[in-house]
C-alpha cells in the first residue's frame, strides 16, 4: 500500500452492493450515481429512527455488567424485544443500545454506521435492519447481508469489543436471524474487501449480469441497462431463457420540467414545495418531487436557499433569455466519474472516432427527416425522398467530417424546401407559408418555433451530458466552440426532426397558436410570451408520448429515449458498446 496516498475508507454499504453486483458497486460507489425507487424509500424509513443521530460507542473496558447475551439481539420495538424493566427486576443490569455508530478502520479499509450496537462487558453485537422478509433460504439471509454484518464485526473487534455473532432484523416480518461470525465468513469478508478495494480504482463499469433476478427491483437499473448494454454489445441474444430485452425502469417519468416565465417573478421554498411569488402575489407553487427541471425565462429570480435545496436533490436550473435563448445551467456536483471524460476527450482527438460518431449522427438525422417527410407530406415529394435516400447511402463512406457537412446540408435543403407539405394549419390569420430554414433572427412563424423549439432541445441535450458525467462543450461532430455545448448538439441532431419538428407540426395543424402569438416586422418574427406558452405546451406533450424503442422493442417517452441515447453515448465513449447506433424511427 502506497501510506502516502492511502486508499479511501470503503463504506460497508458499497460493500454489500459489491457482494450483490460488481456492476452496482461501479455505479454507486466509482460514479456516484444514485435513483430511488418504492424500495429505497421504504428502506430510507425503516432506517429512520437509526440514522436520526449518530451516537458514540461507549468504551469496551467500561461498558456495563454482565447481561443475558440474547438482549443484544433485540430490536427494541419488536414483538419479542424484552423491556429493560424485566432485566432490572430479575437482578440484571440490561446492555447498553447504542444506535447510529460510525466507526472506521484504515487497517481493514472499511468503514461504516452501524443501525444498532448492543454491548455488556466488553462484549458487542451490531444489528442491521432490513426492510424485508426473512429470505427463504437454510441461513436465513442473503450472503451480501452477512457480509455487511461480518464487516461491522470486525470493526468492533477493532474497537476492543469481543464480537462472535450479529444480528440481522428484518422490519417486515418482526423476525431477527442470528449470524454467527465463522471463520469461513470472515476470510469471505477480507477477500471482498480486497476485491472491492481494487474495483473502486477501475476506470470502466464490469459487464453487467446477464438476464438475473436481481435486476428486477434494482433502483438503478433503469442507468444500468443491464438488457440494452449486452444486446447493443452482442453478447446476449434472444433465447426461450431470456426472449426479450426487458425495460426495467419507467416508460415516463413522474417529475417534470417547471417553466417560470412572468418577468420579475422570484421563486422561492415552503417545505418540499417551488413557490413562483411576484411581490406578495404567489403566482404557482410545485412539490419538489414532480420537478426535474426549474426553467427560468428571463428576469426572473431564485433564492439562495432555493438553489442549495435544487442543488442537493440534482434538480438543474435552467437559465434561458426572456427570448428564450439558452444561456446555461446551475447544477449541483454532477458524476464524479472523471474517467468517463477522460474518454471523452480521448475520443475527441482520435479523427477515426469523431468520423464515425459523426457518421451515426448524420444517419439517424437524415434518416428521421425522411420518415418524417414520408409520413405526413402531401403530396408526397417524391423527388425529395429518392434524392434523400440516394444521400443517405453515401453517409457511411463519407471520407471526413467536412464532407459529411456537405451530405448534412444537402439533406436538410431537401427536407425544409418540401417542410410545408407538412403544414395544414387550422389558423388563417396567419401567413404559414414557409420557404426555407432561416434563422438569428428568424423571419417568419414557423422558423420562429423551430428557432425557439430548437433552443429547448438543446437544453434537454445538456441537461442529459451532464447527467452522464460528459462534457458538453466539448463535441466530436460539432468542434468545440467558445459559448456553443458542442457535444449536446451533437446528441441533439438526431431528436431535432423527431421531437421538435414533429412539434411544430402538431402545433400549426392542431390550431394552437394564431395571429397574436406572434409579432412580426420586416427583418424579424418573434413569439410572444402566449405563444412561447403555447408551443411550450406542444413541446413537452411530444417528449412525453410514448414510442416504441426500434431496437429494444419496448415503449418508453421520448424524454426517457433522449436520456438512453445520452447514456450509450458515454458507454461508447469508455468501450462498453462497440458503436454509437443514432435514434431512427421505423
Amino acid at each position: 500500500m502506497d501510506t502516502r496516498n492511502p486508499p479511501d475508507l470503503l463504506p460497508l454499504r458499497m460493500l454489500n452492493e459489491y457482494a450483490y453486483c460488481p456492476r452496482l458497486f461501479h455505479l454507486m460507489h466509482v460514479e456516484g450515481r444514485w435513483a430511488d425507487n418504492a424500495y429505497t424509500v421504504e428502506g430510507r424509513n425503516v432506517h429512520a429512527r437509526a440514522d436520526r443521530l449518530d451516537h458514540v460507542l461507549p468504551d469496551a473496558e467500561t461498558g456495563p455488567a454482565p447481561a443475558d447475551d440474547s438482549a443484544a439481539a433485540e430490536e427494541p420495538g419488536s414483538a419479542d424485544a424484552t423491556p429493560p424493566e424485566s432485566a432490572e427486576a430479575s437482578g440484571e443490569e440490561p446492555p447498553t443500545i447504542t444506535r447510529s455508530v460510525v466507526l472506521g478502520s484504515p487497517r481493514l479499509g472499511i468503514t461504516g454506521k452501524l443501525d444498532l450496537v448492543s454491548t455488556a462487558d466488553g462484549v458487542a453485537v451490531p444489528v442491521e435492519i432490513k426492510r424485508g422478509k426473512v429470505p427463504d433460504n437454510e441461513q436465513r439471509s442473503y450472503e451480501p447481508e452477512r457480509v455487511q454484518l461480518m464487516g461491522q464485526g470486525l470493526l468492533l473487534r477493532e474497537s476492543g469489543y469481543a464480537c462472535e455473532h450479529g444480528v440481522l432484523y428484518f422490519a417486515a416480518s418482526r423476525t431477527r436471524v442470528d449470524v454467527p461470525f465463522t471463520p469461513e465468513l470472515e476470510a469471505r469478508t477480507h477477500d471482498l474487501i480486497a476485491q472491492a478495494q481494487k474495483a473502486a480504482l477501475a476506470a470502466n463499469p464490469p459487464p453487467p449480469l446477464d438476464d438475473s433476478p436481481k435486476c428486477n427491483g434494482c433502483s438503478l437499473a433503469g442507468i444500468c441497462l443491464p438488457d440494452e448494454t449486452l444486446a447493443m454489445a452482442g453478447r446476449r441474444e434472444p433465447s426461450a431463457a431470456a426472449p426479450d430485452v426487458r425495460r426495467l425502469y419507467p416508460a415516463r417519468d413522474d417529475a417534470l420540467p417547471f417553466y417560470i416565465q412572468e418577468q420579475g417573478a422570484r421563486v422561492g421554498k415552503s417545505g418540499g414545495c417551488l413557490v413562483v411569488r411576484k411581490g406578495k402575489t404567489e403566482l404557482a407553487r410545485a412539490p419538489l418531487k414532480d420537478v426535474s427541471q426549474l426553467v427560468l425565462c428571463g428576469n426572473i429570480g431564485a433564492s439562495a436557499q432555493t438553489l442549495h435545496l435544487l442543488c442537493e436533490n440534482g434538480i438543474p436550473v435552467v437559465h434561458l433569455s426572456s427570448g428564450h435563448w439558452f444561456y446555461g445551467l446551475t447544477t449541483g456536483m454532477t458524476l464524479r466519474n472523471a474517467y468517463v471524460r477522460s474518454a471523452q476527450f480521448r475520443a475527441a482527438d482520435d479523427p477515426d472516432r469523431r468520423l464515425a460518431l459523426a457518421r451515426a449522427v448524420v444517419t439517424a438525422k437524415g434518416a428521421n427527416q425522411r420518415t418524417l417527410l414520408r409520413r405526413n407530406a402531401s403530396p408526397k415529394p417524391k423527388k425529395n425522398l429518392d434524392e434523400m435516400a440516394e444521400l443517405l447511402a453515401r453517409v457511411g463512406d463519407a471520407p471526413s467530417p467536412e464532407h459529411l457537412l456537405g451530405l448534412e446540408g444537402n439533406l436538410a435543403a431537401r427536407y425544409y424546401a418540401a417542410f410545408a407539405r407538412m403544414l395544414t394549419p387550422q389558423k388563417i390569420d396567419v401567413e404559414w407559408d414557409f420557404q426555407n430554414r432561416n434563422r438569428r433572427p428568424p423571419k417568419d412563424p414557423v422558423n420562429a418555433l423551430l428557432s425557439f423549439g430548437y433552443a429547448l432541445l438543446a437544453k434537454e441535450c445538456t441537461v442529459a451530458v451532464l447527467a452522464e458525467g460528459l462534457d458538453p462543450w466539448w463535441g466530436l461532430y460539432h468542434r468545440p466552440r467558445h459559448g456553443r455545448p458542442a457535444l449536446a448538439l451533437d446528441l441533439m441532431e438526431e431528436f431535432r426532426p423527431l421531437v421538435v419538428d414533429s412539434a411544430v407540426i402538431t402545433a400549426v395543424n392542431t390550431g394552437m397558436l394564431d395571429a397574436s402569438d406572434f409579432t412580426r416586422s420586416a427583418s424579424a418574427c418573434i413569439l410572444t410570451d402566449g405563444g412561447r406558452k403555447a408551443f411550450i405546451r406542444a413541446y413537452e406533450a411530444r417528449l412525453d408520448g410514448l414510442v416504441t424503442h426500434p431496437t429494444f422493442d419496448y415503449r418508453c417517452s421520448w424524454r426517457s429515449i433522449i436520456r438512453l441515447q445520452a447514456r450509450f453515448l458515454a458507454r461508447w465513449l469508455q468501450g462498453d458498446v462497440p458503436e454509437y447506433v443514432g435514434m431512427v424511427t421505423r
